[in-house]
């Protein structure tokens, strides 16, 4: 680096605007290192930097460069966190979420929107793509929240038959996951089954499975949990409806409800 041993003052505007062009722009030097090279204050170098229409680095920016120079280090880095901490950092960020007024998080929504309407269409086209293959995958291996759910149940001591096939006599219906021990299905539903995700059609057709598979389910004796999902998935989620699941089924396995009262929703 090249010390200069003049006052940043004594220098003239050109000088000044070509000092600040190199350190700042090329050599990716903060406001705060180059007044202190030069014996002034930062905010001097920043005013005098929009004054010569030279682009600021916005606050990620600098972060970044500061964490590549190595002049400060990743708050995180080579950390690990305890799973404890994990979940009270996402009860965290669910709680701010949750706490959210309408207006809030309809401002959120338009973002959404408009970062959407900026994409290509190319890149619309392959993100829908991967979508639906995931889909198509869930309804085949289940979905995060099922997953979720079933390690939650085995970690629990339950035996679970998880999309098995045939539980329901000479159909091809699979129920997301069933106790044999106290005779009860939990059925997982995702948004395609109570809104047009996929369109209008689909929806119809999924509102007739989850009947058929709900009476079939009913008519065998058995119980019936729906969980709605209405939310994305997370670990904090998934835990405060593994709560309320383990209640219902706690009180199923004292006194199995009588058959008027076999269905139970739980919605997140």
């Amino acid at each position: 680096m090249k010390h200069y041993n003049t006052s940043y003052n004594n220098f003239s505007k050109s000088e000044k605007e070509k000092i600040i062009r190199k350190l700042y722009l090329q050599d990716k030097k903060s406001f705060a290192d180059i007044a202190e090279q030069y014996g002034t204050y930062s905010n001097k170098i920043r005013r005098d930097a929009k004054s010569f229409n030279i682009p600021i680095r916005d606050k990620s920016l600098a972060q970044k460069n500061a964490l590549q120079s190595g002049k400060h280090k990743h708050p995180t880095k080579g950390k690990e966190r305890s799973a404890e901490d994990k979940q009270k950092i996402g009860l965290g960020v669910l709680q701010s979420w949750d706490s959210l007024d309408d207006i809030e998080l309809e401002k959120r929504k338009e973002k959404s929107k408009e970062l959407w309407n900026k994409l290509d269409q190319d890149t619309k086209d392959n993100m829908i793509r991967l979508a639906n293959q995931a889909v198509r995958v869930t309804s085949k291996l289940g979905s995060k929240l099922e997953k979720f759910l079933l390690n939650c149940l085995l970690k629990d001591g339950f035996k679970i038959d998880f999309h098995k096939e045939q539980t329901l006599t000479n159909t091809k219906l699979q129920i997301d996951l069933f106790i044999p021990s106290i005779s009860t299905a939990i059925e997982v539903d995702g948004p395609s089954h109570f809104l047009p995700v996929w369109g209008d059609d689909v929806l119809a057709r999924n509102i007739s499975y989850d009947q058929k598979k709900q009476g079939l389910i009913l008519g065998k004796g058995w119980v019936l949990i729906r969980v709605k999902q209405t939310k994305d998935f997370s670990k904090s989620r998934g835990l405060i409806i593994y709560n309320q699941l383990f209640q219902i089924l706690d009180q199923i396995k004292t006194k199995f409800p009588s058959p008027d009262n076999r269905t139970f929703t739980i919605e997140d």
